[in-house]
This record gives C-alpha cells, sequence and structure tokens, in this order.
C-alpha cells in the first residue's frame, strides 16, 4: 500500500538510517518536537508530495502537498522540483508506462537539475518467476540479489522487468546527478494485505467451514511487511548504495499452504481446503495479476539487506511468525472492530425481536442460549461419532492433529457425560456452570471475534455475569481493584436494558396470536412464573446491570411502552443512533446488485401503480364528463321542448283572432289581386283592405 509507504516516510528523519540505532532513536524524538520540519538532509522529516490515484479524494494528512496535473508537462515541471521521485508498478500495471517516461523524461533534463535526483521503481518478484535454480542439483538454495541478472519474468509480467532494466539503464548515464534504484519487493502484507486480503477477508466473513488453498500448496511465495518494505526505501535515499538492484524480502520461506493455514486459525474457521487451480478463476475478487501471483514458487533471501543496510524490522521473521500483529493491523486499517452488545430485559419485552433487527443491520451473531447449548451438544456427538477423514479436505494438516482429535474425542465423551448427568439432576435443565462455560466458548469462536455478537438476554444473574466475562484470576487481585477485571475480548461494549411494567407486558402476552405462543414460556402460568424470576434477580443491589455498571459499562435503558411499535423499529432506530455505525465490509458486491434489483422491482411496480392509477382515474373522469354531457343534452332537449309548447300556448289566441278577423278579408284581396294583377300588388291590396274592412262603413 503506497499511502502506508509515504506516512512511513514523511516520519521518517533525513539521514536517521546513517546512525546506530541508540542514536536514531534520540535523534527521532529531537526532531519529531520540532515545530517546523526543513527539506534539507540531517535537518528534518521527508516531506511527501505527489499526485492522487483518485483527484476526488482528499488530501492524506502526512501529504506536504498533491498536485491534479492535466498535463505530461505540469507534472514533469512538478518531478523537477524532487528530489527524491518514488513509483510504485505493484499494484496498478497502468503505472508502468507513466515511470518509465517519467524517468525517461527526468534523464533528458539532467543537464538542468540544481541539486541530485534519485529515483526509485518499486517492482515485484514476479519478474523473476521463471528464473532458473541457482544449483539445479539443490533447489532449496535461494535466489540473492546478485542473481537478478539472470531473472526470468513471468509471461504476464514482461512490462514489469523491461521498465526494470530501463531505469537501470537510465540511471548509469550520470550517477552523481540521477541515480535509479529498483526494488524488487516480496508480496505485501501488513495493514491492507495485499495479495493476501483476499484470504483475510473470507476468514473474517466466516462464511465457509474452511479457507482454500489452490493447487497443492507447496510453492514457497516471498514476502514483506509493507513498513519493512517503506524502511528499505528509506535507506536506499539515506544510504544511496552501490549495488542499483535490491531484493527487498523478509527472512520467512513459506509456502502457500502454510500461510493460509495460518491466517484461517487466527481469523478464520481453521481448517483449509485444497481445490484445483482452475477453480481459483471462478473467484470474482481475484484478478489474473492476483493468481499469478499466489501460485509462485520461489526461493529468495536478500543478503544486501542484512549487511549493509539498517533497518528496524517490523516483521523480519515474516508473517505466520508475527500472525497477531498482522491481524491486529489488519483489522484495525480496515474498521473491521467487532461489536458486542448485550440485551437486558423481562420477558416478553421483545429482547430476541430486536436482537434479529440489530444483527441483521450490523451482520452480527445472534447469541440465544437455548441456540447455544443444542450446538454445543450436537457439536460434541460429532466429535464422538468416529468418522472418515477427508483426504481432499485435509490433506498433510491431518497427519499433524491426529493426536490432538484424539484427545478432543476423549474430552467430549468427559464433557457429555458431565451435561448427561446434569440434565438427569436438574429436571432436563443444564445447570449454571456448563451454560456459562458453553457461552464463553461460543463468544471466543472466531466469527464472535470477527463481527461480534449480540447477547440475547443472558446473563441473567450478577454471579452468571461474573463467571462469563472475569477474567481467571485470584479473588485477592480482584478485590484490591475498583474495576473488576474483565476479559475484554468478550465483555459487551454496549449493555441495552429494555423495561416495561408488567401490566403492560401482561396485556402484551394475552394479546398474542395463540400459534405464537404454543410450545413456548409465554403460556400464562409459566410466564408469570419467568416475570417473578426476572424481578426477583434484578432487585437486589447485585444485579446484572450493576455488574456493568461496576465495569463502567453503563446500560442505556429504553421504555418499551413509549416506542409502542409492534415491528420494534423505532426501538431499533434509538438502539442503532446509541451504537453507531456497522465495523464491518458493508454490502458485498452481490448483495448491491441484489439490493439495486429489489429496487429497481419495487420501482417498476410503483410506476406500474402509478400508470395504472392514472388511467383509473382518467377513466372515471371520461365517463363522468360523457355522462354529465348526456344529463346536460337532456336537460337541453326538455327546455327546448317546454319553450316550444309555451310559444304554442301564447301564439292560440292571437291564431284565433287572425283567422277570425284578418285572414278571410287578407285571402279575398290577395284573390282578386291575382285576378285583376295591377301594376302595384302592394299598394291595391292596401286599398282593397282598407274598403272591404269589417270596421268602415
Amino acid at each position: 500500500c503506497v499511502s502506508c509507504i509515504l506516512q512511513y516516510l514523511s516520519r521518517c528523519v533525513v539521514g536517521a538510517s546513517l546512525e546506530s540505532t541508540e542514536e536514531e532513536e534520540e535523534e527521532e524524538d529531537e526532531n519529531n518536537s520540532a515545530a517546523e520540519v526543513s527539506s534539507r538532509p540531517k535537518e528534518g522529516v521527508y516531506q511527501v508530495v505527489g499526485t492522487l490515484s483518485k483527484p476526488e479524494s482528499t488530501k492524506p494528512c502526512f501529504a506536504e502537498e498533491t498536485y491534479a496535473v492535466s498535463s505530461r508537462k505540469e507534472l514533469l515541471s512538478h518531478l523537477l522540483e524532487c528530489e527524491i521521485v518514488v513509483y510504485n508498478i505493484t499494484e496498478d500495471a497502468n503505472q508502468i508506462e507513466e515511470a518509465t517516461w517519467a524517468a525517461s523524461a527526468l534523464h533528458m533534463e539532467i543537464e538542468h537539475f540544481a541539486t541530485p535526483k534519485l529515483f526509485i521503481l518499486i517492482s515485484t518478484i514476479m519478474s523473476w518467476a521463471k528464473s532458473k535454480l541457482p544449483d539445479p542439483e539443490d533447489p532449496e538454495i535461494p535466489f540473492t540479489d546478485e542473481d537478478y541478472r539472470r531473472r526470468k519474468s513471468h509471461p504476464n509480467f514482461m512490462d514489469h522487468i523491461n521498465a526494470e532494466k530501463l531505469i537501470l539503464k537510465l540511471g548509469k548515464t550520470n550517477k552523481h546527478k540521477f541515480s535509479t534504484y529498483v526494488v524488487a519487493s516480496g508480496h505485501q502484507y501488513g495493514a491492507g494485505e495485499g495479495v493476501l486480503h483476499y484470504f483475510f477477508k473470507i476468514g473474517w466473513l466466516s462464511e465457509t467451514p474452511a479457507i482454500p488453498v489452490f493447487g497443492d500448496g507447496n510453492n514457497f511465495i516471498p514476502t514483506i511487511h509493507v513498513l519493512d518494505l517503506a524502511a528499505v526505501l528509506q535507506n536506499i535515499a539515506d544510504h544511496r548504495p552501490r549495488f542499483h538492484y535490491i531484493l527487498a524480502v523478509d527472512v520467512s520461506m513459506h509456502t502457500l499452504q502454510e500461510l493460509i493455514k495460518c491466517i484461517s486459525k487466527n481469523v478464520g474457521p481453521g481448517k483449509i481446503e485444497k481445490i484445483p487451480k482452475e477453480n481459483a478463476f471462478l473467484s470474482k475478487e481475484l484478478t489474473q495479476m492476483h493468481l499469478d501471483m499466489l501460485l509462485v514458487n520461489l526461493r529468495m533471501e536478500s543478503m544486501f539487506l542484512k549487511e549493509s543496510f539498517n533497518i528496524k524490522w517490523v516483521a523480519q521473521a515474516g508473517l505466520v511468525e508475527n500472525i497477531e500483529q498482522i491481524v491486529k493491523e489488519y483489522k484495525q486499517s480496515r474498521g473491521l472492530l467487532p461489536l458486542k452488545v448485550c440485551i437486558h430485559g423481562p420477558p416478553g419485552v421483545g429482547k430476541s425481536t430486536i436482537a434479529e433487527e440489530l444483527c441483521k443491520h450490523y451482520k452480527l451473531h445472534h447469541i440465544k442460549i437455548n441456540d447455544v447449548i443444542s450446538e454445543t451438544i450436537a457439536n460434541l456427538e460429532k466429535i464422538v461419532v468416529p468418522k472418515e477423514l477427508d483426504s481432499d479436505s485435509v490433506g498433510e494438516e491431518g497427519e499433524d492433529d491426529e493426536e490432538e482429535e484424539g484427545q478432543n474425542v476423549e474430552a467430549a465423551h468427559e464433557l457429555l457425560a458431565r451435561i448427561k448427568e446434569s440434565m438427569e439432576q436438574n429436571a432436563g435443565r443444564l445447570d449454571d456452570q456448563h451454560i456459562v462455560k458453553f457461552v464463553k466458548d461460543k463468544l471466543k469462536s472466531m466469527p464472535c471475534r470477527n463481527q461480534g455478537y449480540v447477547l440475547d438476554g443472558f446473563p441473567e444473574t450478577y454471579d452468571q455475569a461474573k463467571d462469563l466475562f472475569n477474567c481467571n484470576e485470584d479473588e485477592e487481585e480482584e478485590i484490591k481493584g475498583k474495576i473488576p477485571k474483565c476479559d475484554k475480548l468478550i465483555t459487551p461494549e454496549f449493555v441495552i436494558s429494555l423495561t416495561a411494567s408488567d401490566e403492560f407486558l401482561i396485556n402484551r402476552i394475552i394479546n398474542l396470536p395463540e400459534r405464537i405462543v404454543a410450545g413456548t414460556h409465554y403460556t400464562q402460568d409459566r410466564f408469570l412464573q419467568s416475570l417473578n424470576l426476572f424481578r426477583e434477580f434484578n432487585t437486589d443491589d447485585k444485579t446484572v446491570l450493576n455488574y456493568f455498571d461496576e465495569l463502567e459499562i453503563h446500560p442505556q435503558f429504553i421504555d418499551v411502552a413509549k416506542f409502542e411499535d409492534p415491528e420494534n423499529r423505532f426501538i431499533v432506530k434509538e438502539i442503532i443512533k446509541e451504537i453507531g455505525e456497522p465495523r464491518n465490509y458493508g454490502l458485498t458486491d452481490e448483495e448491491k446488485e441484489n439490493m439495486e434489483r429489489k429496487a429497481a422491482e419495487e420501482r417498476l411496480v410503483k410506476e406500474a401503480q402509478e400508470k395504472a392509477e392514472r388511467e383509473r382515474r382518467e377513466t372515471e373522469e371520461r365517463a363522468e364528463r360523457m355522462a354529465n354531457w348526456e344529463e346536460w343534452n337532456r336537460h337541453l332537449e326538455e327546455v327546448k321542448r317546454q319553450e316550444q309548447e309555451l310559444l304554442e300556448a301564447q301564439s292560440i289566441p292571437l291564431r284565433n283572432y287572425l283567422m277570425k278577423n284578418v285572414m278571410p278579408t287578407l285571402m279575398q284581396g290577395i284573390n282578386e289581386c291575382c285576378t285583376i294583377r295591377p301594376d302595384d300588388p302592394v299598394d291595391f291590396l292596401a286599398e282593397y283592405l282598407f274598403k272591404n274592412s269589417p270596421d268602415i262603413e
């Protein structure tokens, strides 16, 4: 991890590795207290500047300055300002082209250098992967730095070896002004764990019974802790050694099987499973580059690091010998810290339901006493029952563990006998001694140590809590200290106490459906008995909550009646607010895909429902408009009919009057006009009507 290397260098005093170890420590103490840091040799620490792989990322705390470059010309101007240039091509092969360009561009500017410059290329031992053995008759003789001219690269790492050769060549022109070094790094571990992260993650997730080993696992893998690699770079910067190709590996010579077996025992299920190399390609998390690195077979020893460099090793003996420290670094760097919660409360208050929701949200293990007892007895019975060893999955470790398994069978026989005796004496119930032991073993299991747990309703008494969480020390030592010494590995960080009145709890149980109550302790008699027992255990001064108060783990009290909700959403929300963010890997790619697919399906369903609702409303509005239109037309027709009838009724007297008094004379005048045909018929008709009007004599 480049950031780990740079962070280490940002704390290193320039020239510190030239001094002895004691003098170096004194010098570091003096310089760390200085208010200002100088960039000049032997007067301060290294100042780190550079570009970010993701330009949108925030500036690392150890970086003096970060550059957002838009062109190679701009990048070159920044490189010319630096005295030491470091390029890492072990993680991203795309950096090879930029690294070779940078070295070539700097080489062309040698005449304009204000100060001498140092170019360091961090490469990989994969450029040695196909090298012929130093002594074909003795394959155990390792490669050393001096064999670098005979190295042959893995076919997929040809660009790496070509880059190495170019960098070394460019450094030969003018060594006083421009010196170049190639560091062939072993597979890096520490902090993020690099190529081995796949196995750490599988082990930490505890989702498989064994961690896979690709092939026979007998290939030797050179390794180095990332901070030891940083120390190698520090020594190169300080010493400017005459040897320009440096092999950076620790002294360990472990096989792939040994490494994975160690990881499995300290992070995972404790078992390994050998699978064909071809099956490794089925994993989405492993790239071709990862697989090539895991299947390399090289014995390597760096004589130069031992003889010429002053390194304060973090893990000189290798990963296996320093596994506890490595696991701690791995968990801290990735924020994979266990979350331990204990839920306390009376029966019927909803402990199990809330515990399940918390486990689902935080990806924790739900510890229920009945399940722990059943699981433990089932596991003991499996150990006792003789079974054939699966040679494929156990491999060589079966022989190593045969004696241990024999002892386990004998111990399991004895424990099962004691359990049966205890249950017979206590009317089918197990005594506290065995329950506490089973729960303690469960809390110390690797899954609970990795992710954490939610302890559901246990311990119930002060003594149970003391036996479960206290360290096995003398009572005198416990009395001396104000705070009891507890086993921090299994002691909960958060204690949630759910409270409710008896009346509330009884009403809740009464209203439960019969199908839920049947076969549980929620029947009337058993529930009241359990409730009275709980109140009895929690009225004295020595209660479970008092025990946690003594440890300064103060419980969070939640009144269930206040947050009355059938699904306990408000209570869970309140607890999550107290506990904080999850401390795990988050969603896997598969889970993200499922969530996205589910969200897409819900969105489609919602859109379909909205469309159907919209069409329904439009249909209803259209039908309503048609009905209104028909009603309006009916009203209009009725109005017209009534108007017609009214007009007809009003016109009858006038018609009668005209027919009687006007029409006879008018018809005669018209007939007469037609007979005579005068020149002015209107005037003739008017004259005729005037002369023949009945009213005129």
